[in-house]
C-alpha cells in the first residue's frame, strides 16, 4: 500500500477525494455572498452569477488537482498552481469589471 498515506488509506490528490474536496471547497465559497445578500444591498448577485462563479471555481479545482496529482516535483507544482491562480485572478476580474474586453455599450 505504498500510495495510501495514513492509517485511514485515504489518498493525498486524485479519486473521489479530491474531487470532493474541490466541491466542497467551492460550496463553502459560494455561500459567502449568499450569506451576504441576506446582511446587506451591497451583494446582489443573480442566480446566473452564482453559475457562472460555480463553474470558475470548479473548473480552477480541478485544473489545480490534476496539477497537484500529475506534475512531478514541488517547484513545478508551486509554478503550475501559481501560474493557475494568475489565470483564475483575471477570469474572475475579467467577468467582473471588464478589465481588457469590453462588451456591450
Amino acid at each position: 500500500m505504498s500510495t495510501m498515506i495514513g492509517g485511514n488509506g485515504s489518498k493525498v490528490h486524485g479519486g473521489r477525494t479530491g474531487w470532493l474536496r474541490v466541491v466542497l471547497g467551492t460550496a463553502a465559497i459560494l455561500l459567502v455572498p449568499l450569506v451576504a445578500m441576506r446582511f446587506t444591498n451591497e451583494v446582489n448577485w443573480s442566480a446566473g452569477d452564482f453559475l457562472v462563479a460555480a463553474i470558475l471555481l470548479l473548473a480552477a479545482g480541478s485544473a489545480l488537482e490534476l496539477i497537484l496529482r500529475k506534475v512531478p516535483g514541488a517547484g513545478q507544482r508551486l509554478l503550475g498552481a501559481g501560474l493557475l491562480g494568475l489565470a483564475f485572478v483575471y477570469a474572475w476580474a475579467e467577468l467582473a469589471v471588464g478589465i481588457f474586453f469590453h462588451f456591450g455599450n
